[in-house]
C-alpha cells in the first residue's frame, strides 16, 4: 500500500476543482470469503447509529464510529474513501444560516479520520442555485480535504439555472453526456451517473436511454468479481415516489449489474441516512452538510427541516465507505458533525410540531397560485382568456415553473417570495410542473 500525500496547490486548477492525480492505493480483497448479504435489511431500514458494517456470512458485524482511534493497522489501511452530498452553497434560510461553515467543519471531519480518505465522491447539490460565486466558494472549501482526488455529480440544483452548462463547464471534463463517467481505482470499478436532467412531469429522476446504453458498454468488459460503486445524486431505488425519491428508469441501469458480485449505489437527495440491500445490491443514501429532510410521509412535503442549533449537527455530516481487507463486501460509516449517533427521528418530531404551529396560510389575490409545501395552490386554477396568472413562491427551496405544452415561456427559478407571470390568451388546458421537483403538477383553464 502506498503513502497518502496532503494536497499541494499543483493538484487544481485555476478554477479550484481537483486534478486527476495522485497515488493513493488500498490492499485490494484477494479473498473467496463468499461474504453474503442476501436476506440483511431486505426492507427499507434506518440507519440509527455511526456504525461500521461489515457481513460475514450473512450476519452484520460492525463497530462504533467511537472506536476508530483503536482500530487495528489492518483496519486502518482500510480506509478507503468518502461521500460528500448536499452542500447547497448559498442556502441561508433559518434550516441553517451558514452551510459554508458547516461544510468546512465536514471536510475537517474528513482530514481527522485516521487514514485520509484515497478519495471523496460529492453525490450533488454543490450549490442552491448554480451561482458562479456559489461554485466557487464550494472549490475553496473542498480545497482543504488531504485527498488527492474530488469526484462530482450534478443535484438538480446545479443544474436549475443553464441545464447543467455551468456544472460541466466546471467538473464536465472528460465526461459523457450530461456529465457521467467511470474510472478505476485499487481494482474498484467506479461509476458516477447523471439522473437530475430532463424531468418530465409527475416523474422521477431519470438516466435516459443514452446514459444506459453507455453504462452497458461501460461495463461489459469487466471481470464479474470486480467490486462496482455507483453514485448519483437522486437514489437509484424507490425511497418515497410521492415526493420524487427515486429514479423511474433504475431498474434498466441496475439489471446490467446484476451478474457482479459486489455493487454499493450511494446517493444524495433526500438528506439523511437510508439503506436497502437487495441481492448483491447495497444501497445507501448520505445525511446533508447543509440541513435535513422529514423521514417519508412524516411531512406534508419534503424540503429544509429546522431544528434546534444543538440539534442540527446531529442530522449533518459524511459518509466513508471502506474496504476491510479479507472482506469482500464494501463498509459504510455514517459520521454526524457532532461526532454522536444520528438523530433524525428526534429533530424530525421536533421540527414538524414547530413547522405547523409557524405555518400561515398564504393570502393570495385573484389569478394568483401560490407554491407552498411542495405544491401548487390552486391546483386547477380556471381564468379568461387574456388573464395575468402569477405564482409565488412561499418555499425555503426554490420552483422553476415548465409548461408541459411549451405555450409559455419557462420561469427563471424562483427563490423564496419570488413571483413570476404570464399572460395566457388563448382558451385552452395549460398543464405545468416545477422541473426541479416533477412530482409538482399543476394546470390552467384558459376560457
Amino acid at each position: 500500500m502506498s503513502h497518502h500525500h496532503d494536497r499541494d496547490d499543483a493538484r487544481f486548477d485555476e478554477q479550484g476543482n481537483t486534478r486527476p492525480t495522485g497515488s493513493n492505493y488500498i490492499v485490494n480483497d484477494t479473498s473467496n470469503g463468499g461474504l453474503d448479504r442476501r436476506g440483511f435489511l431486505r426492507c427499507m431500514a434506518w440507519a440509527g447509529t455511526a456504525t461500521v458494517w461489515g457481513l460475514a456470512g450473512g450476519i452484520p458485524t460492525s463497530f462504533r464510529l467511537n472506536r476508530l482511534s483503536f482500530l487495528t493497522e489492518a483496519e486502518r489501511r482500510s480506509i478507503f474513501f468518502a461521500q460528500i452530498s448536499d452542500s447547497h452553497i448559498g442556502f441561508n434560510k433559518d434550516a441553517n444560516k451558514d452551510v459554508t461553515a458547516t461544510l468546512e467543519e465536514a471536510v475537517a471531519r474528513l482530514n481527522s479520520l485516521p487514514q485520509p480518505p484515497a478519495l471523496v465522491l460529492h453525490t450533488g447539490d454543490i450549490t442552491q442555485l448554480a451561482k458562479p460565486e456559489e461554485f466557487d466558494t464550494a472549490n475553496e472549501v473542498l480545497k482543504g480535504v488531504k485527498t488527492d482526488r474530488i469526484f462530482y455529480v450534478p443535484g438538480e440544483h446545479d443544474v436549475a439555472t443553464d441545464n447543467g452548462a455551468s456544472y460541466l463547464r466546471r467538473y464536465g471534463r472528460n465526461t459523457k453526456g450530461g456529465g457521467w463517467y467511470s474510472f478505476d481505482h485499487s481494482g474498484v470499478h467506479f461509476v458516477g451517473l447523471v439522473n437530475v436532467l430532463n424531468l418530465k412531469a409527475g416523474g422521477l429522476g431519470s438516466l435516459g436511454m443514452e446514459q444506459i446504453d453507455w453504462l452497458r458498454k461501460d461495463v461489459s468488459g469487466l471481470s464479474t468479481s470486480t467490486p462496482i460503486v455507483l453514485f448519483a445524486h437522486v437514489p437509484l431505488w424507490t425511497v418515497y415516489p410521492e415526493w420524487g425519491w427515486g429514479t423511474d428508469d433504475s431498474e434498466q441501469a441496475l439489471g446490467l449489474l446484476k451478474r457482479f458480485g459486489s455493487v454499493t449505489v450511494l446517493n444524495g437527495h433526500i438528506h439523511q441516512i437510508m439503506q436497502k440491500v437487495e441481492g448483491n445490491i447495497a444501497f445507501h443514501t448520505a445525511m446533508s452538510t447543509a440541513f435535513p429532510q422529514p423521514a417519508p410521509g412524516t411531512a406534508p412535503a419534503p424540503g429544509p427541516m429546522k431544528v434546534e442549533p444543538d440539534r442540527l449537527k446531529s442530522v449533518l455530516g459524511v459518509t466513508d465507505v471502506t474496504f476491510i481487507p479479507g472482506r469482500h463486501s464494501l463498509a459504510v460509516v455514517d459520521a454526524t458533525l457532532s461526532g454522536l449517533p444520528p438523530a433524525f427521528e428526534a429533530a424530525s418530531h421536533e421540527a414538524m410540531l414547530k413547522r405547523q404551529s409557524a405555518r400561515k396560510n398564504i393570502v393570495l389575490a385573484p389569478n394568483e397560485i401560490g407554491i407552498d409545501n411542495f405544491k401548487f395552490a390552486p391546483a386547477t386554477l380556471t381564468v379568461k382568456a387574456g388573464t395575468k396568472v402569477v405564482w409565488i413562491n412561499k418555499d425555503d427551496v426554490p420552483h422553476l415553473i415548465v409548461n408541459v405544452e411549451n405555450k409559455f415561456r419557462q420561469s427563471p427559478v424562483l427563490d423564496t417570495d419570488q413571483r413570476f407571470s404570464t399572460i395566457l390568451t388563448k382558451p385552452g388546458l395549460y398543464n405545468y410542473f416545477c422541473s426541479l421537483h416533477p412530482m409538482m403538477q399543476g394546470k390552467i383553464i384558459v376560457t
